[in-house]
């Protein structure tokens, strides 16, 4: 692994340039990451802010969709320089919206995605799931390579009933239907790791989605469904898994993982 111990945080932005005037430089500054991947950064890098663009001290790679107007993306912000760096998972169909960054670093890959919405009237459920079977085949291509493999991002789907407030009243919602928590088995059943479930297996109203019309923040009533999934291999070598529900400014918050560096 790395000379030292690297902290990775994923985050769903909504809106990188939303998330700017809100304080996230100073957040940025304060919480040093190592390595931050965002999602739904709705912009290309050209409208950002200089020093978001690049902030000091961070190889800065982004992924903006090509339907303009603030849609989808995302964004990855390293300490650490990627050996290569791709963008997308070699399909047109799912790579024209900005969902999948994929930097390989010497010792492991990370993917950062923002998975598809279903929508409310699950009108692109198909999509999702078409979606989801091709990312995991390419996670599956990238491990089959002898690439130890991190992915995180926003999956939009909760897992487990205990990864949301209320899995009764959702149980018909896009995010908690049967067919999308399969796929998460499939990725468990694959060799990959839910990470914080690893290490609290049992800890309940952990949340990292709230709505923002319904004030549900202020209730906790929320979905887990920000992640960091790793390959089987990688686990001995990670710390701890975390969810920074006191950050503000975005409807998600940070999720993060520490790695332990190897003599």
């Amino acid at each position: 692994m790395t000379s030292s111990p690297l902290t990775l945080l994923s985050w769903n932005v909504n809106g990188a340039r939303a998330i700017y005037k809100k304080g996230f430089m100073p957040w940025l500054a304060a919480a040093q990451p190592d390595i931050l991947c965002l999602q739904e950064t709705r912009a290309e890098s050209a409208q950002l802010p200089a020093d978001l663009r690049v902030p000091d001290g961070y190889h800065a790679y982004w992924n903006p969709s090509i339907r303009k107007r603030g849609y989808s993306g995302t964004g990855l912000l390293t300490r650490l320089e990627p050996q290569a760096v791709e963008f997308g998972l070699g399909q047109t169909e799912f790579d024209q919206e900005g969902r999948t960054i994929i930097a390989h670093y010497a010792d492991f890959t990370l993917v950062n995605c923002y998975f598809p919405n279903g929508s409310r009237d699950h009108k692109r459920v198909p999509f999702k799931l078409a979606f989801y079977e091709a990312f995991l085949q390419r996670m599956e291509e990238i491990r089959a390579a002898g690439r130890p493999l991190i992915f995180c991002g926003d999956v939009n789907t909760a897992h487990q009933a205990i990864d949301l407030a209320r899995p009764r009243s959702n149980a018909k919602t896009t995010g908690f239907l049967p067919e999308e928590r399969a796929w998460i088995d499939q990725v468990v059943a694959a060799g990959y790791v839910d990470t914080f479930r690893h290490f609290y297996p049992d800890l309940a109203e952990q949340y990292t989605w709230w709505s923002m019309p319904t004030r549900a923040r202020e209730r906790n009533v929320g979905w887990r469904i920000d992640y960091f999934f790793a390959s089987a291999e990688l686990i001995p070598v990670i710390t701890d898994a975390w969810i920074w529900a006191n950050v503000m400014g975005s409807d998600h918050c940070p999720v993060g993982i520490s790695l332990q560096a190897q003599g």
